[in-house]
């Protein structure tokens, strides 16, 4: 007499549950990882638009700030029209800085991403990551320097 299967024994789908587990737990983190990184880099991304207005403006002998960097808050920093982003010395050096926080991850909280400008017109990267509580270095960006 033949006895034909009608369906998956309870071992067999305990087996499939248990890979669907251990794959769950391996992609979480990655994706967190991709996640933050993504949103440094925005950040970094967004900041440095406002390098070529703040040129334009030197090179005018215009005001630097929020109204003529015509500056529009990112969602990731807790940047307001009211907070003043650039800075602007008598030698052409200055700086473009803003906080992460917002809609960030709160692991992210608190790194400061600036873009300082010397007075030769070299524009650098640096990222301050002392008040990320949980910052790795994958998160930072190419180009830029964090401390």
């Amino acid at each position: 007499m033949s006895r034909t299967s009608g369906g998956f024994t309870l071992i067999e789908l305990m087996i499939v549950v248990a890979i669907i587990g251990v794959l769950a737990a391996v992609s979480m983190p990655l994706y967190q990882g991709h996640m933050l990184r993504t949103q440094v880099n925005q950040v970094v991304s967004e900041l440095s638009v406002y390098r070529t207005t703040y040129e334009v403006n030197l090179a005018n002998n215009n005001s630097i700030d929020n109204t003529s960097l015509k500056y529009k808050p990112s969602p990731y920093t807790n940047g307001s029209l009211a907070t003043q982003i650039s800075a602007s010395n008598a030698d052409g050096s200055g700086h473009l800085q803003v906080t992460m926080g917002g809609s960030a991850h709160p692991s992210l909280a608190g790194t400061v991403v600036r873009f300082e400008r010397s007075a030769q017109g070299i524009w650098s990267c640096l990222i301050d990551r002392s008040a990320a509580s949980d910052w790795h270095g994958s998160y930072e960006p190419p180009n830029c320097t964090a401390n």
